[in-house]
């Protein structure tokens, strides 16, 4: 059966506890800017006027995240694949969902609102990374930030190695191989994605 109203969903799942509603704040507390400084690894889910979904991961070094205000942060963008999908969106629809993520830490920062795209700031020389200095950064005004439960890593176990089987799955350049047509071979593909070669280009 498809669920399709609020009600048929909520007889399934129930009332949350009060204190998954009370939960949600405005404005950044010391303990938002402590998860900050320490998260190196950020989701960003955008959506386009039409409704088309994408969430885009962006990591650096822990804290580079730069927190504006207490209702303002901001994070660089790095040299990537240039496919911007995220920022398209972004131009159409400002609205944004953003999860930071402690390695580790089995909870979650949530923090959701409204961004746009600047390309200087008074405060663009503290993103600078290995003497990058980012091109553009998104900026995020807060609509409502709290702090996701355990469960799901719980549930997961991601944080646990002996769990982990990154050896079960093709290399990544046998990955690109087996979903598009490329001109180079895989040979060629595993030299551009070996850590040596593709690690050069991080901030280049």
């Amino acid at each position: 059966m498809q669920i399709t109203t609020v009600g048929e969903l909520e007889e399934l799942l129930g009332s949350p506890m009060p204190r998954a509603v009370t939960k949600e704040r405005d404005t950044l507390c010391h303990t938002d800017r402590e998860w900050l400084a320490l998260s190196p690894f950020v989701l960003v889910a955008t959506s386009d006027a039409a409704g088309n979904c994408d969430v885009s991961p962006k990591g650096d070094p822990p804290g580079f995240t730069h927190v504006v205000d207490e209702r303002t942060i901001a994070i660089p963008e790095r040299p990537g694949n240039r496919r911007a999908d995220g920022f398209h969106n972004i131009l159409s629809n400002p609205h944004v969902g953003l999860i930071f993520l402690v390695p580790g830490r089995r909870e979650t920062l949530r923090i959701n609102g409204r961004a746009r795209l600047l390309t200087d700031a008074p405060w663009f020389d503290a993103l600078v990374v290995e003497g990058h200095r980012p091109a553009l950064a998104l900026v995020v005004d807060i609509d409502t930030i709290f702090f996701h439960c355990q469960k799901a890593f719980m549930r997961s176990k991601l944080w646990k190695p002996e769990t982990w089987t990154p050896e079960a799955l093709p290399t990544h350049a046998n990955l690109v191989k087996s979903v598009q047509e490329t001109p180079e071979t895989v040979e060629e593909l595993e030299v551009y994605y070996a850590d040596a070669n593709y690690g050069r280009r991080l901030y280049t």
